[in-house]
């Protein structure tokens, strides 16, 4: 039987490429974003069974009106790809405003919990229970880059959220990791490539990788069974300035 999985912020990008991964390695995927459009070309360019239910990541009554959409259909949830998300342009700290804070806070850390927090009851709840949740993080919750406190806190936020889901889902058989990626070539990460700030106040291009890298790493972690987990795994381009940043 095919397990099901659900993949965030799947209309573009990394979630995108995520979802067309995951249902050619044989799951169902529900893929969810808000923009309904974004969604069906995503299941246009996937070879497995797509199901495609818009919602917001940030708005609870829309979360729950997805999982319960979910239990209906499906009856079960194996796989979370907790991947929606958002930045700022770069600005210096004391420039940025809140508003633009909470912005970024309230799509990449109270989306992620909401996600992860409904798809934590659905898992214990179901018979037999258990899944597993995959966070979306960042590079940047190890290494920031020169302006990008908010999106940096978020990511840093995730790493400390992964880790208590993991502690606390041991007794419901649910395995939370995180991959934390950096420079896959995506829509978020177009800039990259032509110039980027650096720690030494220049702005030069990084090397960046190919998406399909991290959908393989996705489909990778899903995979596995339930009595092994793969806490945190990084997929970066080699040579991009990381290791040694600064």
């Amino acid at each position: 039987m095919s397990k099901i999985a659900l993949v965030t912020g799947a209309s573009s990008g990394i979630g995108r490429n995520a979802t067309i991964s995951l249902a050619s390695a044989g799951f169902i995927v529900i893929a969810t974003a808000r923009s309904q459009d974004g969604l069906q070309e995503t299941a246009k360019l996937s070879k497995g069974k797509v199901d495609c239910i818009a919602s917001d990541v940030t708005d609870e009554i829309s979360v729950d009106a997805l999982f319960n959409k979910i239990v209906k259909s499906y009856g079960r949830l194996d796989v979370l790809f907790n991947n929606a998300g958002n930045m700022l342009p770069g600005m210096n700290f004391g420039d940025i405003k809140l508003e633009q804070f909470k912005s970024v806070i309230d799509v990449n850390l109270v989306g992620a919990f909401l996600m992860a927090n409904r798809a934590y009851r659905v898992m214990r709840d179901q018979n037999p229970k258990g899944g597993r949740i995959i966070n979306n993080g960042s590079i940047s919750a190890y290494m920031p880059r020169p302006g990008s406190a908010a999106y940096t806190a978020s990511k840093h936020a995730i790493s400390g959220l992964t880790r208590s889901i993991a502690l606390d889902g041991r007794i419901h058989n649910i395995a939370c990791g995180q991959i934390d990626i950096g420079n896959a070539a995506s829509d978020m990460t177009t800039q990259i490539s032509q110039g980027v700030p650096q720690a030494d106040g220049s702005i030069r291009g990084e090397p960046t990788i190919d998406v399909q890298h991290i959908g393989d790493a996705v489909v990778h972690m899903a995979k596995l069974p339930l009595e092994a987990n793969i806490l945190f795994m990084n997929v970066m381009a080699t040579t991009m300035p990381f290791v040694g940043r600064g």
